[in-house]
């Protein structure tokens, strides 16, 4: 397995915001930790980030414990839901970013950005702001941007949440291609259990800090394993989702 949670916990001010938590996840796939809004999800994430430590347990990334490790050395890429680019940079500038601070020579750094551009399919925008561009095209270049310094695994918290539902339908069906052309081990944080059923190999529902249950979108909807699975999950609207493909 490629990322690993071994019986991790984490509490703030008294509030168990992760109890127990085990899972692990393959290289190449495409997890979603899915569950209802304070249910623990972002915690999770951010602790495989090095942006919280745990209390306790152990977080593994490709068989190494990373729980010393700080954030910069871990090989994470992190998109926020807010997308947090740079106002005042360019759209090439927000993607070089990451490459300047790891001290890229310029002509490297030029050819990541005009690949990156390209598989985003805004070649023709790196000269723009952030201002210019549309809720869906931010996102773009945040994944870009992201994916900029070649990290291990890329963590999305919420990534659709700022964008309306119809370019929030078009941007899934984009982020599952592009998920799948880079490759990359990828965990993205949903409340939206559509959105986990559309785009996940295997969901990990989370609620009140502990994971309620682990499996791909068809085991989770046809075989819940806890009342409150029975209860959040739509076998139904999964059902129809599945038509529709």
């Amino acid at each position: 397995m490629y990322v690993e949670m071994r019986h991790v916990n984490k509490t703030f001010d008294g509030f168990h915001a992760s109890r127990d938590v085990s899972f692990a996840i393959k290289k190449g796939h495409m997890a979603a930790l899915l569950g209802p809004s304070g249910s623990g999800k972002t915690t999770i994430l951010r602790m495989i980030a090095g942006l919280d430590q745990p209390d306790s347990g152990d977080i593994l990334i490709d068989e190494v414990r990373v729980n010393d490790l700080r954030a910069s050395k871990r090989g994470i890429g992190f998109v926020f839901q807010n997308y947090a680019l740079f106002r005042y940079m360019t759209v090439a500038d927000n993607i070089a970013f990451g490459l300047e601070v790891q001290k890229k020579s310029k002509a490297e750094i030029k050819a990541r950005v005009e690949e990156l551009l390209e598989l985003i399919s805004m070649k023709e925008l790196g000269k723009r702001y952030p201002h210019q561009l549309s809720g869906g095209q931010r996102q773009r270049v945040a994944f870009a941007r992201a994916l900029a310094p070649r990290p291990q695994i890329l963590l999305l918290d919420e990534p659709f949440a700022a964008i309306d539902a119809k370019v929030r339908q078009e941007l899934r069906t984009w982020l599952k291609e592009m998920i799948g052309r880079v490759g990359i081990t990828s965990i993205f944080v949903t409340h939206d259990q559509e959105e986990a059923m559309e785009i996940a190999d295997r969901i990990i529902l989370i609620n009140q800090g502990k994971v309620e249950q682990i499996g791909t979108p068809a085991e989770i909807c046809s075989c819940p394993e806890t009342e409150f699975a029975a209860d959040f999950i739509d076998a139904r609207r999964f059902e129809a989702l599945m038509s529709m493909k």
